[in-house]
């Protein structure tokens, strides 16, 4: 029984949102226990897939916070 955790920060693609969507969540959902069926031959029935968000303060890259390290990368662009 294959269990998949998809981890995301907590804010929205579209602009006034701040979370993945149910739509978003379900289609993750699907296409992974898809995949896992085509590559694996595992039921769908038997795939567990957990799906995890994370607030922006909580989730690191590049040895700073998510929103610190956008405003760097931003910076450095402009």
């Amino acid at each position: 029984m294959p269990i998949v955790t998809i981890q995301v920060t907590r804010e929205g693609n579209k602009p006034g949102t701040n979370a993945v969507t149910a739509d978003e969540k379900a289609q993750l959902i699907k296409g992974v226990s898809e995949l896992l069926r085509d590559v694996l031959n595992k039921p769908l029935e038997s795939t567990f897939v957990v799906i995890q968000e994370v607030e922006l303060e909580n989730w690191g890259w590049g040895g700073l916070p998510v929103p610190a390290y956008r405003r760097q990368k931003q910076a450095k662009e402009s």
